[in-house]
């Protein structure tokens, strides 16, 4: 007896529900292409940032970052060896001339000084004994002279008158030559000892003059000494603030190492860096908003260093006289430098990825519908956060900003919640 198989209706049967989740998967599939091709994606309002789009001026701003410092700034240095014995005033601290910063240490110094001034005691002294062995020396010579002297006055009166008794043979005339000999040979002595006396008293002044150049050379060794001695006491030397203490309690410092730097707290000036790609915009006089986070202070710029650092410019900007109270030394600032003013322009919010001279597609915002739609803008002039818009918006157009690259949808749903 024959028996009917039915197994081929069986296998149709497993197979159904592999076709059936196949052609769900191609739907699925189906339907989120078209969605993606027809606008069907949706962002959530409150992820997203928008830019309104405005008409007038527009000031083109560079942004930059940087700190005040003073213009007068005094950089303190050790002038000899020396131990940091104290710190008596640390970084912050507001200083007079004669505020006492560090106190150092160094034995030598000290007995420097006390060489220094014994030395100088001994010039003196010698000086002194020069001085009476000088007046010594006049008085021998003085007496000298006054003996030769009076010799020549006996001889001039017993020529006078042999003179008178030579004629009537009372004096030969022999003696009375010897006479008149000795009295001419007297009388020029007395003139020798009289140009001696003179030149004496002339080298005993250039000696004196001598042992005085020593006396104030040993005198400037001696103020070189004290005055070292004296700068072991590190002081300010004008008015302002500690700006960087560079030593700590008991380091050795060797002569012209750094010690202190002191800065003006009135004259402050602002060094901010500006990128490298819009430096060429900055000239010296723009006008410059340096913001203090409490205060913003109207400034110009006063120098462009032309060194480029981490594709980064200085810039530095000179600041008024009367400044606010939160403007101090060493504090961070953000500055803005106004470098032209745009008249009568369209602009917008920049977006995130929106460039100057350059053309992008933005989503333009349908307050009816919820919806935005993908739109092409043309980019004029950056302007801080801000740029022109030459082509694609209008006034009270509302673009989305934020960077929405990856999105390859030319229409937005945007959603409340």
């Amino acid at each position: 007896m024959d028996v009917k198989k039915v197994k081929t209706k069986q296998s149709k049967l497993k197979s159904m529900p592999v076709y059936s989740a196949v052609a769900i998967f191609l739907l699925a599939a189906l339907t989120w292409y078209v969605s993606t091709q027809t606008g069907g994606t949706s962002v959530k309002r409150d992820d997203m940032l928008f830019g309104t789009v405005k008409h007038g001026d527009l000031q083109v701003e560079i942004e930059g970052y940087g700190a005040l410092r003073s213009d007068k700034q005094v950089l303190i240095t050790s002038l000899t060896s020396a131990t940091v014995q104290e710190i008596v005033l640390k970084p912050g601290a507001l200083v007079t001339a004669d505020s006492i910063i560090i106190q150092l240490a160094n034995p030598e110094l000290q007995q420097q000084v006390d060489s220094a001034i014994r030395e100088l005691s001994q010039q003196k002294a010698n000086l002194r004994q020069l001085k009476l062995n000088q007046k010594r020396e006049i008085l021998n010579e003085s007496g000298n002279f006054a003996e030769l002297e009076a010799r020549y006055e006996t001889a001039k009166v017993k020529l006078e008158a042999q003179s008178g008794l030579v004629k009537s043979g009372i004096v030969s005339v022999l003696d009375y030559k010897e006479s008149f000999v000795q009295e001419a040979q007297l009388n020029k002595r007395i003139k020798i000892h009289k140009q001696r006396t003179t030149a004496l008293k002339l080298v005993n002044q250039e000696a004196i003059n001598i042992q005085n150049e020593q006396i104030m050379q040993q005198q400037g060794q001696l103020d070189i000494a004290q005055n070292r001695l004296e700068r072991l006491t590190v002081k300010a030397g004008f008015d302002g603030v500690l700006q960087r203490l560079s030593v700590e309690l008991g380091q050795s410092l060797a002569a012209g190492q750094e010690i202190a730097l002191i800065g003006s707290v009135e004259n402050l000036i602002a060094l901010v860096r500006v990128p490298q790609s819009k430096a060429q915009q900055i000239f010296i006089g723009q006008k410059a908003i340096v913001d203090t986070r409490r205060d913003k202070i109207v400034g110009t710029v006063s120098r462009i260093d032309p060194v480029v650092v981490d594709n980064t410019v200085e810039v530095e900007i000179a600041l008024p006289d009367q400044l606010p109270a939160s403007a101090r030394p060493q504090l961070s600032v953000d500055a803005v430098i106004i470098t032209e003013t745009l008249a009568n322009i369209t602009y917008m919010e920049r977006p995130v990825n929106g460039l100057a001279n350059s053309n992008s597609s933005l989503f333009l915002l349908d307050d009816s519908n919820n919806a935005a739609i993908r739109t092409k803008v043309e980019f004029g002039k950056e302007a801080g956060r801000y740029i022109q818009i030459i082509k694609g918006g209008k006034v009270n157009d509302i673009f989305i900003v934020s960077d929405l690259s990856l999105v390859k949808n030319s229409e937005l749903t945007i959603d409340s919640f």
